[in-house]
């Protein structure tokens, strides 16, 4: 598993790239030119917004580093290590832990997020991960609508050895939640993993559905869901704010999942989005690999995303 660990680390590093050379490369060459005067705080905090870490942060990043003394004499590495550190400052408050197997018995967990946004292949990873620990898991096919998605999940099934349940195309996912419930609790079952449509996140329709199937789901278990994943996509930028206002305001989400920063220059918006939501930050993905998904580390994302060795000081 370390050498699981190692190599997602270095796909992290690799992945966040392009943010951290646009920006580092840039707040180096400024804050190393010469002591810090006003005119380069301003200038950091229009490159970090440009980064997409969204002004508020910036602001306050911008600001904690007008406390710090650059000049010549600092190297390129020193302010990108003051950079991670500040960067660091506004994530791990919202860092958080996803523990499917130390909750109870079955441990349901609701999926939901826009379609594309990787949510079918985040939950086929989770179950993947789980089964490889020993646990018993179910995976129900609740996006009754993309004939596409439920045959993707059933892959994933089959791959991770997890048991699986899907209705016909068209089919109320409520209903089918219900049942995923009932037997995953008759059957003896660890987790539940429940995938769910994310066609029109700005309809109330998709809203409704999402609700009740979590009010169904608590007529078997009045816990449940355990636990409400929000998974949203890093190659959209800021856009990802705006899912997590709907999804957030509608359902109460409990972790958010940021994927594909593998692919993207904008993986500084994992910073607005801790920012704004009521969720902590518990899983990012950084490729299709069934590895690529890990627990969120604070301190390991910031360095990397100001281009430094990801486990240098974790």
């Amino acid at each position: 598993m370390a050498d699981a660990k190692t190599g997602w680390l270095k796909r992290l590093g690799e992945g966040l790239s392009r943010t951290s050379r646009q920006m580092t490369d840039q707040v180096a060459a400024v804050l190393t030119a010469r002591p810090l005067d006003q005119d380069q705080i301003d200038a950091l905090e229009e490159m970090l917004i440009e980064a997409d870490l969204g002004p508020a942060a910036a602001g306050r990043i911008a600001a904690a580093f007008a406390l710090q003394r650059f000049g010549k004499s600092s190297s390129a590495d020193e302010v990108k290590e003051a950079l991670a550190q500040a960067v660091a400052a506004e994530l791990i408050p919202r860092q958080g832990r996803f523990t499917p197997l130390a909750g109870p018995r079955p441990f349901i967990v609701l999926f939901i997020g826009v379609n594309g946004s990787g949510k079918t292949t985040t939950l086929g990873k989770i179950a993947a991960d789980l089964t490889g620990r020993g646990a018993k898991v179910l995976i129900a096919a609740g996006d009754t609508f993309r004939a596409a998605a439920v045959e993707q999940l059933k892959v994933w099934a089959d791959r991770a050895g997890a048991s699986f349940i899907s209705r016909p195309n068209g089919a109320d996912a409520a209903g089918l939640a219900f049942d995923a419930a009932e037997k995953a609790r008759d059957e003896g079952y660890d987790v539940l993993l429940i995938d769910t449509a994310g066609r029109l996140q700005n309809k109330q329709g998709l809203m409704d559905e999402l609700t009740k199937m979590i009010r169904v789901i608590r007529k078997v278990d009045p816990d449940a869901p355990h636990e409400v994943l929000l998974v949203l996509d890093a190659t959209v930028g800021r856009n990802a704010l705006a899912q997590e206002n709907v999804f957030g305001n509608a359902v109460g989400v409990t972790g958010i999942v940021m994927t594909k920063l593998d692919g993207t220059a904008r993986g500084g918006v994992l910073v607005p989005v801790a920012a704004a939501s009521d969720s902590p930050i518990k899983l990012i993905g950084v490729g299709e690999d069934v590895n690529d998904l890990q627990d969120f580390d604070a301190r390991a994302f910031s360095r990397s995303l100001v281009g430094l060795e990801a486990g240098a000081h974790d």
